[in-house]
């Protein structure tokens, strides 16, 4: 029995190793990257202004009483503005029309739609400047409404605020802490509407070519979706504890009849 036993156990080896092969390659993000590569980077354009954001725009100078008269307060709001709380604190903003404009104090209609926040701080600086109603105007603008929604095989799906002007899709995964592990890697969807038109980007975070999608870098309102394996999906009608609990037991007394069949036969070989 013992010139058999020896095969037996490098086989199992070897089965384990296979099974350790695949979760690998399965599951491990960037595997094509080597240790302390250096790669030309996209570049990062910013968020761009689309109808229906909403924007925080102020104004300082250093005659406050002059920058006062285009800036909001708490009991003022101009038509295509939007008031919010955030804090106990009141932010007001303005919201993008459907063609794409902000309705501004002193200069009206301005088209912003396509432009990101630096772009629109300096025409805002220049326009102040040139119809001299505030010649060293410093103008902020932040984003009211930077958001995107993770949902799928990840571990805390939902949608998250995002402050500042870039996100990533590995730093959205991040929110959403992570894939479970029913999650196919390769198979990660970035749903981006603009402009009239909803795009689907497909992502393989295992693969360094995520570096160059048009989706690595966010925008606001794009939604992260990751699918589920075939084992989540044939899960979705049954309890999934149970099902847990179930199959796993079931799988142990599989593997059981077959060690005992194999040493059986093994036995009569003798």
């Amino acid at each position: 029995m013992k010139k058999f036993f020896v095969p037996l156990l490098l086989v199992l080896a070897l089965l384990a190793a296979s099974c350790s092969t695949t979760t690998w390659k399965n599951i491990n993000y960037l595997q094509d990257i080597q240790a302390d590569t250096s790669m030309n980077m996209a570049i990062n354009k910013g968020i761009i202004i689309q109808p229906q954001d909403q924007l925080s725009i102020i104004v300082n100078s250093s005659n406050q009483e002059l920058a006062a008269m285009f800036n909001k307060s708490i009991a003022t709001h101009y038509a295509g503005s939007e008031m919010r709380s955030s804090g106990g604190q009141y932010v007001t903003g303005y919201v993008v029309d459907n063609e794409g404009n902000i309705t501004f104090p002193q200069l009206g209609a301005i088209k912003v739609a396509g432009l990101n926040r630096w772009e629109l701080q300096t025409l805002l600086e220049d326009m102040l400047h040139t119809t001299g109603l505030l010649k060293d105007a410093t103008v902020t603008v932040e984003f009211l409404n930077f958001k995107i929604s993770v949902l799928g095989e990840v571990s805390s799906p939902g949608t998250y605020s995002v402050t500042g002007d870039k996100i990533t899709i590995f730093q959205a995964l991040a929110l959403a802490r992570d894939l479970t592990i029913y999650g196919q890697r390769n198979n990660v969807m970035v749903i981006r509407e603009k402009n009239g038109e909803r795009t689907i980007y497909t992502l393989d975070p295992r693969s360094s070519d995520i570096f160059n999608s048009p989706a690595y870098y966010l925008q606001q309102n794009d939604v992260v979706y990751v699918t589920p394996s075939d084992v989540r999906a044939g899960q979705s009608t049954i309890n999934e504890n149970y099902f847990k609990s179930g199959s796993f037991w079931m799988a142990m007394g599989s593997l059981g009849v077959t060690i005992a069949n194999l040493v059986i036969t093994i036995s009569r070989l003798k």
